[in-house]
């Protein structure tokens, strides 16, 4: 690999193990997923590497995360990795021609966006969704019955400061926005540095 394409996030790294482990209990062996905001394309290479059975089609915003989701994709992926395209989650339709999959997997996208961008990515989610598909989201939360930790307000503190339309999200406001998609909140995962898992899927 190139060593000015190649990107690595440390906390892809560390995370990459753990959500693993619950994508392997919510979604089938074989399965095929779109994933939004692949950043660097750890995630997608290492999924697809440890589970044979899963197509991974990666997408980002930014046009120049791709050359790097090409290269994990290319290293470690078996041509499991399809390859990446540029999506806006705010664009309508999504650039995907009608394709339905099984999961939609996004993780620490929402607090680095507008809000809209969280109705955006519902709202494409169902429309994307096979019968019986799930929306996976990753990341950190606040929660009204839940105490929020020191470090995500911390976290939160700084994103805002960073941009006002950023911050962590009220898990409760995500549902919501979930709920006007026709979407609702089937599980959730407590997982390691105060973040959680949410699986979504249509309403019965």
């Amino acid at each position: 690999m190139t060593a000015n394409i190649l990107r690595l996030s440390p906390a892809a790294e560390r995370n990459k193990q753990p959500i693993l482990e619950r994508l392997r209990q919510v979604l089938p062996e074989q399965a095929r997923v779109l994933e939004i905001a692949s950043g660097t394309g750890q995630h997608a290479a290492w999924f697809a590497a440890q589970m044979p059975g899963w197509s991974w089609q990666p997408t980002d915003f930014q046009a120049d995360a791709l050359p790097s989701i090409r290269a994990w994709a290319a290293d470690a992926a078996a041509g499991q990795v399809l390859p990446p395209l540029q999506l806006d989650v705010m664009a309508t339709p999504w650039p995907l021609e009608g394709a339905a999959f099984d999961a939609i997997y996004c993780a620490n996208m929402l607090h680095i966006a507008p809000w809209a961008c969280c109705a955006a990515l519902m709202q494409g989610a169902a429309r994307h969704l096979a019968p019986g598909g799930v929306l996976i989201t990753y990341g950190p939360y606040l929660e009204d019955d839940v105490p929020t930790s020191a470090g995500n307000l911390a976290f939160d503190d700084s994103l805002r400061r960073e941009n006002p339309a950023w911050g962590i999200r009220r898990r409760e406001d995500v549902a919501q926005a979930a709920q006007h998609a026709g979407l609702v909140l089937r599980e959730r995962h407590a997982m390691p540095a105060n973040n959680l898992l949410l699986v979504w899927g249509r309403e019965p």
